[in-house]
């Protein structure tokens, strides 16, 4: 007769506590193939739990395929070719240290272009207001699938922002909402081609060429000069895509000059290949007028942009976008396979309304103040 310490079983259920006990000896061999389990009755007097206990474990092996019944004989083990060790069902949880960040640290790893955050940056009352303010006012819309490009209301609250703020025009529909840069490079090489050669400055964040090899491209670095690419590397690549950060290049920090970024749209012309502008770091500008951006450059369609709110805001919030030009809308949604958008509806929202109380841009000058000053003191 098998025999379990029903008292072991630490909080779980009777039923699931002996359901895990067969099921462990079945996969070990303790119990074989084609062996008879005791009836239902005399399991459940010898064990001293109810007759239902056992009547709900044998349900559960028996649907799962551990164990069939007889007609008039009772219930056998199937007939189960164990290929593989069992997991130890009764091994304990190896939690992970919850440590609060504000003490630990920011958690940015030296590596990442948003390291100069500070937790303190984030402008904390103002965006939780906003918060509760969004779920107050758009309740169950927010339980609701975001379209595949992203909600309407944050894709018309970006293009307004860019128009307003930073001189860029792109018409909402040109804008695709993506959980941040990364998955943005992703988007680009499914909707450009793998089978593309994509430049990438060197050096530069070593998540491009991670990301860009990990949908199978291949990668050619690019050395960076004082005022950009080099010309003699743009001139020998065989690349035909050109991933290019012009304002505060990271790590390097170069912005290019408006010459260069002339001779990037001449090279992209001349390929007929297209430019991956990658503006993480635009919204610091100083001082005065924002640099105008390749995208506002360009007359041939041949520029697209990126941009995320990781750095401008936090880390944590993993949301950016990118401007398509109009001739690649169509074939950004045939490469997309209809995935949905990876940022949560509510998140959408609550940027939404975040940039259009105009809480963002009172943001972005106050950092830009405090940054001057600490440069000033230095």
């Amino acid at each position: 007769m098998i025999t379990y310490n029903i008292s072991q079983r630490s909080d779980e259920p009777k039923y699931y506590y002996l359901y895990k006990q067969i099921k462990k000896d079945i996969l070990t061999g303790a119990i074989a193939s084609g062996d008879k389990l005791p009836s239902k009755r005399n399991l459940a007097e010898h064990l001293g739990i109810s007759l239902i206990t056992v009547e709900n474990a044998y349900s559960m092996l028996k649907d799962e395929g551990y164990i069939e019944t007889r007609e008039r004989s009772g219930y056998y083990v199937s007939r189960i070719n164990v290929q593989a060790k069992p997991h130890d069902m009764m091994k304990k949880l190896d939690f992970l240290p919850e440590t609060d960040d504000t003490k630990a640290g920011s958690g940015i790893e030296e590596n990442e272009p948003t390291k100069e955050f500070e937790p303190s940056d984030f402008p904390t009352s103002l965006y939780f207001k906003t918060v509760r303010s969004v779920i107050s006012d758009y309740g169950e819309r927010l339980l609701k699938k975001s379209p595949n490009e992203g909600c309407a209301i944050l894709r018309n609250s970006i293009a307004n922002y860019l128009m307003r703020y930073r001189g860029i025009i792109a018409q909402p529909k040109q804008i695709i909402i993506g959980s941040g840069a990364e998955h943005l490079y992703g988007c680009v090489s499914r909707m450009l081609g793998k089978e593309h050669i994509y430049g990438i400055e060197d050096p530069s964040y070593m998540q491009i060429q991670k990301v860009y090899e990990g949908t199978g491209a291949k990668v050619e670095k690019l050395m960076m000069g004082k005022e950009g690419i080099e010309t003699a590397a743009l001139d020998m690549t065989k690349a035909d895509v050109l991933h290019v950060t012009p304002f505060h290049s990271y790590p390097s920090k170069v912005t290019a000059t408006v010459a260069k970024r002339f001779e990037y749209l001449k090279w992209a012309e001349n390929r007929n290949g297209y430019i991956v502008e990658d503006d993480f770091d635009s919204e610091f500008f100083m001082p005065g007028k924002p640099i105008e951006t390749l995208y506002m450059m360009d007359a041939d369609d041949r520029v697209i942009y990126i941009n995320t709110f990781s750095n401008s805001l936090s880390p944590s919030i993993r949301m950016g976008y990118m401007i398509l030009p109009m001739g690649l809308i169509d074939r950004y949604k045939k490469s997309s396979g209809g995935y949905s958008c990876t940022v949560p509806v509510l998140d959408q929202y609550v940027l939404a309304e975040f940039i259009n109380k105009g809480y963002f841009e009172q943001h972005l000058s106050r950092i830009r103040r405090r940054r001057k000053m600490n440069k000033n003191t230095k």
